[in-house]
């Protein structure tokens, strides 16, 4: 039997398209996805999620969907064990492996390796102070003022460890699990991406937002992180009458593309190959040629 195992990452802004892309992909080739979405992970968040459906789910093997439950807390170290079963299930199973999604900061720690995993220790600083001290205490450190993750994360280390955080993370860390991988990023224009998450969460809301949300705040705590996500969150002022619908729908599609523009600027410390409107045509083009090369 010929082996056909590659795996190759699909990146790309929120409601850019990539995952309709990958499905149609998998579809096509028998692929395994490995889903690149932090709020997936969540077994009770669907529609907030824009998880693939039962049908889209039953039709190819998708690892990294429904994971854990919303009061569970997960971290990159359970995505690294996510990210082994994909690819020893694609292995096993003589097929490719696509790594497709949004939250590319799985992806880079993957391609970067991790250092070893801290308890979160709560802080009640803001990001600005935080970023202080960092610039107080550790030289070496990159962190953005605003990357919340890491701030906590090294404000954790600092709280835990008797070390300087940098050169804690320096020394624990292991050898990246992926070290080359063919990286393609759907990059759509502003307005086309814009028409997008309008359109995005409009069918959200018509699919019934509003009730996964009233149901998923009378059940859980409010304070749950994944609770206060883009969609649920603004959902949840609504339900509290602080918004009208058409504020509803209006701050989602801002936040939303407050989030893309992140994703963008992340996006860029990639090296990847850069697509358009027409990536699906390019990336059936790339599998059809990597399956080629495997028959020989």
């Amino acid at each position: 039997m010929k082996d056909t195992f590659f795996e190759f990452a699909l990146i790309g802004s929120t409601a850019s398209g990539k995952s309709k892309i990958a499905h149609e992909l998998a579809l096509k080739h028998d692929l395994v996805i490995l889903s690149l979405d932090s709020l997936c992970l969540y077994k009770e968040i669907n529609i907030a999620s824009a998880k693939p459906s039962k049908k889209e789910l039953s039709e190819v093997r998708y690892f990294g969907i429904d994971l854990i439950s919303i009061e569970q807390s997960f971290n990159v170290w359970l995505f690294f064990k996510e990210y082994e079963r994909a690819r020893s299930y694609a292995r096993t199973h003589n097929k490719a492996l696509l790594i497709a999604g949004g939250s590319s900061f799985y992806l880079r720690a993957l391609m970067q390796g991790l250092s070893e995993h801290i308890k979160e220790v709560p802080c009640e600083l803001s990001n600005k102070e935080l970023y202080e001290l960092v610039k107080s205490i550790d030289k070496k450190a990159r962190i953005e003022k605003n990357d919340t993750y890491r701030l906590k994360k090294w404000y954790s280390i600092y709280k835990s460890k008797a070390e300087i955080p940098s050169e804690f993370l320096q020394k624990t860390l292991k050898e990246a699990p992926i070290r080359q991988l063919e990286i393609f990023l759907l990059d759509l224009d502003k307005e086309e991406l814009l028409k997008n998450i309008a359109l995005r969460t409009k069918k959200m809301l018509e699919n019934g937002l509003l009730q996964e949300a009233r149901e998923l705040f009378l059940r859980y705590d409010e304070n749950l992180k994944p609770l206060k996500s883009i969609g649920l969150k603004e959902c949840k002022s609504f339900l509290d009458n602080e918004i009208s619908k058409e504020q509803l729908e209006s701050l989602i599609n801002i936040h939303t593309a407050q989030l893309a523009k992140r994703q963008r600027t992340f996006n860029k410390k990639f090296t990847s190959t850069r697509l358009d409107k027409n990536a699906f045509e390019s990336l059936d083009e790339y599998v059809e040629k990597r399956l080629k090369r495997k028959a020989f």
